[in-house]
């Protein structure tokens, strides 16, 4: 069994070696993602890999707390990322009323919150309160009815100031790592050596200091829609389809149950 990552061992990767995260809503598939991963995160993107919404922002902190109670049942020796939903960290006082909540109601590790320069005074509020954070900046999936859609960031001179000015903002609020999503891998990687700790990428390009990917996207699961920065390690879907169609093929030909599979 691998040695559970801590907030020292992650810190301490940067410059050494690259951080694997990947997404996980559940027992069964966080205990099987859990010998490869350095994270898990419990993302609010169960909203539409499991829930099938059209964006990550109904997510409520019921649900976040069930499915990250769930993952650390499953994978005990991961270290956990709770992920805060859509409306949970709008003002000090709210964010450390639903953070308090995840630490109290599970054993997630951290929680991690969206927003940049915006976002730090929530940060150091959070950190100086006990509260372990992972920063988000970059594209903003809980943004994205305020902003039009999904837009790639980093494509002007401005945008790459601030996405800098965001991650300086974020660390010295007290973050101890932070996801970039969404930037161009230029300027991602342009950040990741504006600060001290690990930057992890998601559609970031390769120069960060890790990457993350929704495991039903990264398996082939998800088959509504596949980002550009997603790479198939399997085509999951295709395989579970099949499978299910033997089976079912099975049945109605009586080939299913055998005499090894009855009491």
């Amino acid at each position: 069994m691998n040695k559970k990552m801590t907030i020292s061992s992650i810190k301490k990767a940067k410059g050494n070696r690259p951080l694997v995260m990947i997404t996980a809503y559940d027992a069964l598939f966080a205990k099987l993602l859990e010998p490869s991963a350095d994270m898990i995160l419990v993302g609010d993107s169960l909203n539409m890999t499991f829930g099938g919404k059209s964006d990550t922002l109904s997510a409520t902190m019921q649900q976040m707390i069930y499915h990250t109670n769930a993952v650390c049942m499953g994978a005990k020796n991961s270290f956990v990322v709770c992920d805060m939903p859509f409306g949970t960290y709008r003002d000090k006082t709210t964010a450390l009323e639903n953070a308090i909540r995840v630490f109290q109601q599970t054993p997630a590790d951290c929680i991690k919150i969206e927003g940049g320069e915006e976002k730090a005074d929530i940060i150091k509020y959070l950190c100086s309160n006990g509260i372990a954070v992972c920063g988000h900046i970059g594209l903003l999936p809980q943004a994205v009815r305020s902003e039009g859609g999904y837009k790639v960031k980093g494509k002007t001179s401005d945008e790459q100031l601030q996405l800098i000015e965001d991650a300086r903002a974020v660390e010295e609020a007290g973050a101890f790592c932070m996801v970039i999503e969404g930037v161009k891998a230029e300027v991602a990687a342009e950040v990741a050596k504006c600060v001290d700790i690990p930057v992890i990428g998601i559609g970031a390009g390769a120069d960060v200091d890790g990457q993350v990917l929704v495991f039903s996207d990264m398996l082939g699961l998800y088959e509504e829609f596949t980002p550009k920065f997603v790479k198939k390690y399997l085509d999951g879907a295709t395989l579970v389809k099949d499978a299910v169609k033997n089976y079912a093929d099975e049945v109605n030909s009586r080939a299913f149950p055998k005499k090894e599979h009855t009491y």
